[in-house]
């Protein structure tokens, strides 16, 4: 199998960008040597892990300085896994950059109508960078769902309408991520109360391994 770049990455916040990249990046180091690449500005995957205190058993995590081309080639040639958090933006040399190397982008997205509505920028950037990068492949991820929400199942079906596919899983709305964050762990190192969350992650990265 080939190593693999997988961006995460949307441009509106608090689409769980963050979180899908950490938790994302903690499933797949249980698979391969994994590193996880803050190209974030606001550093939040770097402050996550921080809080950690060294003891979260996550990956280790490098800053995207400089060229991001040289940085993420260099780091693919070690790691089976390399999860980039992207910048909250379509736009600039830094994500154009991502995008051209990029194995996978995945696109949280909330389900919510102005979510989706911002979202349709992302997937005409996701259309033009595949233009340049044949491989790159895309879907988006469904977040913060909630099972017995009308609106979660109705907006599932809206998705479907995008010329950027769904992923069948996605994640549900769990505390268990929070508190993960709060404690600088992904959901695997939160034990029982992150059994849902992580159930959640597996699908997802098993669903991503196929594509």
């Amino acid at each position: 199998m080939t190593n693999r770049i997988i961006a995460v990455i949307n441009q509106k916040g608090g689409t769980g960008k963050t979180t899908l990249a950490l938790n994302l990046a903690a499933g797949l180091s249980k698979r391969g040597a994994t590193h996880l690449v803050d190209a974030d500005p606001q550093r939040s995957i770097t402050q996550w892990v921080g809080m950690g205190g060294g003891n979260s058993g996550l990956p280790g995590v490098a800053q995207l300085a400089g060229n991001p081309t040289a940085v993420l080639t260099k780091l693919v040639r070690s790691y089976r896994y390399v999860v980039v958090d992207c910048p909250p933006t379509v736009q600039g040399e830094t994500v154009a950059a991502i995008m051209h190397i990029a194995n996978l982008a995945l696109i949280p997205v909330l389900p919510s109508p102005i979510d989706l509505w911002a979202s349709v920028d992302m997937a005409n950037a996701v259309k033009k960078a595949q233009q340049d990068n044949p491989g790159l492949r895309a879907c988006l991820v469904l977040n913060q769902l909630e099972s017995r929400n009308a609106l979660s199942r109705e907006m599932r079906e809206v998705v479907t309408e995008f010329d950027v596919p769904v992923l069948a899983s996605g994640m549900q709305r769990r505390a268990a991520y929070r508190t993960a964050a709060v404690e600088g762990l992904s959901v695997y190192g939160v034990g029982k109360r992150g059994k849902h969350a992580v159930a959640d992650i597996e699908a997802i990265i098993e669903e991503v391994l196929c594509l």
